[in-house]
């Protein structure tokens, strides 16, 4: 769906219109694409704090320096060695050793001049420590501090501009380079270009290894794995016959896995379409119907008994909406919502535990909402419904984690859907501008999102909700 007003106040007359006015002037938001570099410019890594950095050494930058650089990277640990004509692509801190009070204006004061030094659709990623797990004789203080830095990278992405970024990654005690460099290639790059003040705890996963990025690679293998990460896994995702579920499908067969593709059999057609156009498989199945987990263990054992590695990714993104005020919601509405949306999730999953499909390696990935998260008038039972599925994938994650599995959901805001569609102009305008990046996002950039959890490198990343809203004013 077009943003008329996006397209008319970025050129021409709309541009200094909207300047005058102090209209907002969304920018086009670099995206994705194969062969790009993971940065539109150098980047600056910066090491702030009183305390110990989690990687040991702040000598030549240590082990950030080392992913970014592998990566292709251009990277500088002083401002005033980066060229004076270049834009930063990215400013990364290593705060992990933030434990004084002070060092909250001592980051904010190195960081001021490197933001004003940002190039378009840059991102600005703090590195930092869970919280809850400091220990040590000022345990209070280092946890006030490190909590901090959630402040100052929402405030950030706020006052960012032309599509620029500001995300937190926190490490949990035991977590290493290892754990970090999914995550950080993914933060860093054009993929997350929806997902703006956000915070990801990672937590420490023996089997991760780090990931090929193949911008300084040699061999040809180690290129195909960076670009083909879900070589060998079965991707089930429901509701792909359109939208959001669409998108997804294209995006984690583009990374390397077989996809099957699930919708209800009134959208038969469109259905193939999409599993045509990824070379997977069709499945026309109701997942609230009683004999659906049936059916999807007996069609996905058949798929996985012909993959290289059995590793099963399952996408809950089927959802439908019944909105009324909540005076106004009757027993058929709620069933409806809660049917599609939450049981059905619960219901298939826990059909794919038992049939023992989600073993090592394992991906579940729900769809929430930015309104499951906040709430949203006239969507009480959408709200619970997707507030559900955060719950459902934080109580899932340790159990999975027995097992070598994950459990994430990725909570989308305003998305340009046919859904969003038949939003009144009004509100759909409101929708759009009151995110940081004065702009919808598009499927795909949930689509990417996903593809990123399922990911072998994001093992360290379980039990989160990640939002992919442009930083929106709901669900903060």
């Amino acid at each position: 769906m077009r943003d008329v007003y996006a397209e008319l106040v970025r050129t021409g007359p709309g541009a200094v219109a909207a300047r005058k006015l102090g209209l907002p002037r969304p920018a086009v938001l670099r995206r994705h694409e194969a062969g790009a570099p993971l940065l539109d410019g150098p980047a600056l890594l910066l090491t702030t704090g009183s305390g110990a950095s989690a990687f040991r050494t702040r000598e030549a930058g240590g082990a950030l320096a080392s992913l970014l650089a592998r990566a292709g990277a251009e990277v500088h640990l002083d401002l005033p060695d980066v060229p004076a004509q270049a834009r930063l692509g990215a400013v990364v801190v290593d705060a992990t050793g933030a434990t004084r009070v002070g060092d909250l204006a001592a980051l904010g004061l190195a960081l001021g001049p490197a933001v004003r030094r940002l190039g378009p659709s840059a991102r600005v990623l703090l590195v930092g420590r869970t919280p809850a797990h400091l220990d040590g004789v000022d345990r209070v203080e280092a946890a006030a501090v490190q909590q901090g830095l959630e402040g100052i990278v929402r405030t950030v992405g706020k006052e960012l501009r032309a599509g620029a970024t500001a995300d937190l990654l926190r490490l949990a005690p035991g977590a290493g380079p290892a754990d970090l460099d999914g995550p950080l290639r993914f933060f860093a790059s054009a993929r997350s270009a929806f997902v703006d003040g956000q915070v990801v705890d990672i937590a420490p996963a023996p089997s991760v290894r780090p990931s090929s990025w193949g911008a300084a690679q040699d061999d040809d293998d180690a290129r195909r794995g960076a670009e083909r990460p879900l070589d060998g896994s079965v991707a089930v995702v429901t509701g792909a016959a359109r939208g959001i579920g669409r998108a997804t499908a294209h995006v984690l067969a583009r990374q390397g896995a077989h996809v099957v593709a699930v919708d209800v059999p009134a959208a038969s057609g469109d259905l193939a379409r999409t599993a045509n156009d990824v070379r997977g498989q069709a499945l026309a199945l109701d997942v609230t119907a009683p004999d659906a987990p049936s059916r999807l263990v007996e069609h996905l054992q058949r798929a996985l008994g012909g993959s290289a590695t059995g590793r099963l990714v399952v996408v809950h993104n089927a959802g439908i909406t019944r909105d009324r005020l909540l005076v106004n919601l009757d027993a058929a509405r709620w069933e409806a919502v809660l049917g599609v949306n939450l049981a059905a999730p619960l219901r298939l999953t826990d059909a794919l535990l038992d049939a023992g499909l989600l073993g090592q390696g394992a991906r579940v990935v729900g769809v929430s909402s930015t309104s499951g998260l906040a709430g949203n008038r006239g969507q009480a039972n959408y709200a619970a419904s997707k507030a559900g599925v955060a719950g459902m994938v934080r109580a899932l994650a340790p159990r999975l984690a027995e097992v070598g599995a994950t459990a994430n959901a990725v909570a989308p805001g305003f998305i340009e859907t046919e859904m969003t569609a038949r939003i009144p102009p009004l509100l759909r305008q409101l929708g759009r501008r009151t995110a940081s990046l004065q702009q919808g996002g598009l499927p795909v950039d949930v689509a990417e999102t996903v593809a990123w959890l399922a990911e072998p490198a994001s093992a360290g990343v379980t039990g989160q909700v990640v939002r992919v809203c442009g930083q929106a004013l709901v669900g903060a």
